[in-house]
C-alpha cells in the first residue's frame, strides 16, 4: 500500500498578520498594589484593571549647613517629627536667635513625609508625594485570570497585525483610513483637527512632516509600511541605539508593518485594516529583535467574532509549501512570496556557504531560490 505523502516542515520567525485571532495580554502593575476587576468582568480598553502607588523620590535637606549649626544640634531645632506630612514654605527648622529675635529658619522644599531625622549628618530626610499608576485594560475584552495583587490577563478575539517596528507605548483609538491604496504615502495634508484621538493608517511612507501634522492634530498613533530612519532619530532626538522600543515619549504610536524606507504595505495589511476602518483598535509600538523577540501590534478587537478551529499557540510557526512569507534581506528585500518547495538538502549559495533553501513564488510569478533564514513567516 502506498504511503501518504509526508508534508516538509521547518521552523522560521514569523509574524502574523490575521482577521481573526484569539488573544491574552497580560496586564502587570510594576509592584502590588489594588486589582478592580474579577474574573469574568467585560472591560473596555480604557478600563482601569488595577492601580498603585509609586514611593515618591527623596529630597535631602542639610540642615546643619543652612541654619550654621552643630549635625547634633539638629533634632532640637527641627520643627516636625518623623513621619510628619509636610507642605512646601512650612518652617523645617529654626534656631533659636538672641532674645526670640534673628533668627534663622529653614524651610521645607517640597510636599512630602518626613522620612529621617539625623543628627550625625545634620540632615533631614523628606519623602516626596507617591506617584499613583493606573493600568488600563489595554483591549477590550474578558478578563480570564487575576495575577495577585499586581493585575490580571485580559483576552480578546479579533484582527491582528504584527509589525517589523514600532515606537511608543499602548494606545488605542479609532482606526482612521486616509489613503486609497497600499502603496500611497500617508498625506500630511489630510491630517486635521477631526484626527484627533485616532489611528491613522497610511501605506507606503510617513514623512517626517505628517508625523508633526500628526501630533499637533492630536492623533494617538500611525500605521504605515516603512519611515525613514533619519526621521526616527530626528523624533528621538538621538540615535536609536538596538535597545527595546515603547517607551518613547514622542506624542504618539507608530506602528510599521515592512520596514524603514517607502515599503508598500503587504495588500492582506492593507486590506484587512481598510476593512474595519473606523473601528476601535488598540496599538503598541514596543519592539525588541533580540532574545523575546516582542513585535509591534494593532489589535481590532471584535467579540462577537467567531474563529474556525482552535487557535495555533503563539510560539508555533511552521514554513510549510503555500505559506506566505516575507523576504528580509537582498536581493528581494520586503518582497511577500509565497512557499512552493521545501528541499530537504543543504545547498551552496553565492558565500559559498552550504545552507537550508526554499524555493519561493515571487509576486511577479517568477520562482527564486532563497536560504531559509533570509524569509520571514507571515502567520494567518
Amino acid at each position: 500500500m502506498a504511503q501518504p505523502e509526508q508534508q516538509t516542515h521547518a521552523y522560521t520567525p514569523g509574524l502574523r498578520v490575521t482577521g481573526f485571532a484569539v488573544l491574552r495580554r497580560e496586564r502587570r502593575l510594576p509592584l502590588p498594589g489594588k486589582v478592580h476587576v474579577t474574573v469574568g468582568q467585560e472591560v473596555t480598553a480604557d478600563t482601569v484593571v488595577a492601580a498603585a502607588e509609586l514611593p515618591g523620590d527623596v529630597v535631602s535637606v542639610n540642615v546643619a549647613n543652612k541654619l550654621s549649626c552643630m549635625a547634633n544640634e539638629v533634632p532640637k531645632l527641627v520643627k516636625v517629627a518623623e513621619g510628619d506630612r509636610v507642605t512646601a514654605g512650612d518652617v523645617l527648622a529654626e534656631t533659636a536667635g538672641w532674645f526670640g529675635r534673628f533668627k534663622t529658619a529653614c524651610e521645607v522644599p517640597a510636599d512630602g513625609t518626613v522620612e529621617t531625622i539625623s543628627g550625625v549628618t545634620g540632615q533631614v530626610l523628606i519623602r516626596l508625594k507617591p506617584v499613583p499608576i493606573e493600568l488600563a485594560a489595554y483591549v477590550d475584552g474578558t478578563v480570564v485570570e487575576l495575577i495577585g495583587e499586581e493585575g490580571c490577563v485580559v483576552e480578546t478575539r479579533g484582527a491582528l497585525v504584527q509589525g517589523i517596528f514600532g515606537l511608543g507605548g499602548e494606545t488605542f483609538g479609532e482606526l482612521r483610513m486616509l489613503v486609497n491604496g497600499p502603496g500611497e504615502p500617508l498625506p500630511a495634508d489630510r491630517i486635521g483637527a477631526d484626527c484627533a484621538g485616532r489611528i491613522l493608517v497610511g501605506g507606503a511612507f510617513v514623512t517626517h512632516e505628517a508625523l508633526d501634522a500628526a501630533r499637533r492634530a492630536g492623533a494617538r498613533g500611525i500605521v504605515v509600511g516603512g519611515m525613514d530612519a533619519e526621521d526616527v532619530d530626528r523624533l528621538l532626538g538621538r540615535p536609536l541605539g538596538v535597545a527595546i522600543t515603547g517607551h518613547e515619549e514622542i506624542g504618539l504610536t507608530i506602528v510599521c508593518t515592512e520596514g524603514f524606507g517607502a515599503m508598500p504595505m503587504a495588500e492582506r495589511t492593507f486590506r484587512l485594516l481598510q476593512e474595519r476602518d473606523g473601528r476601535q483598535a488598540s496599538v503598541n509600538g514596543a519592539t525588541q529583535i533580540r532574545a523575546g523577540v516582542i513585535r509591534p501590534e494593532v489589535i481590532v478587537p471584535d467579540l462577537q467574532a467567531a474563529g474556525q478551529g482552535a487557535e495555533a499557540a503563539e510560539g508555533e510557526q511552521g514554513l510549510r509549501v503555500g505559506s506566505p512569507a516575507r523576504v528580509i534581506r537582498p536581493p528581494y528585500f520586503g518582497a511577500i512570496v509565497t512557499v512552493r518547495e521545501l528541499p530537504e538538502e543543504l545547498q551552496q549559495i553565492d558565500t559559498e556557504a552550504k545552507v537550508r533553501v526554499l524555493v519561493a513564488e515571487l509576486p511577479s510569478g517568477e520562482q527564486v531560490t532563497l536560504p531559509r533564514a533570509n524569509v520571514e513567516l507571515i502567520q494567518q
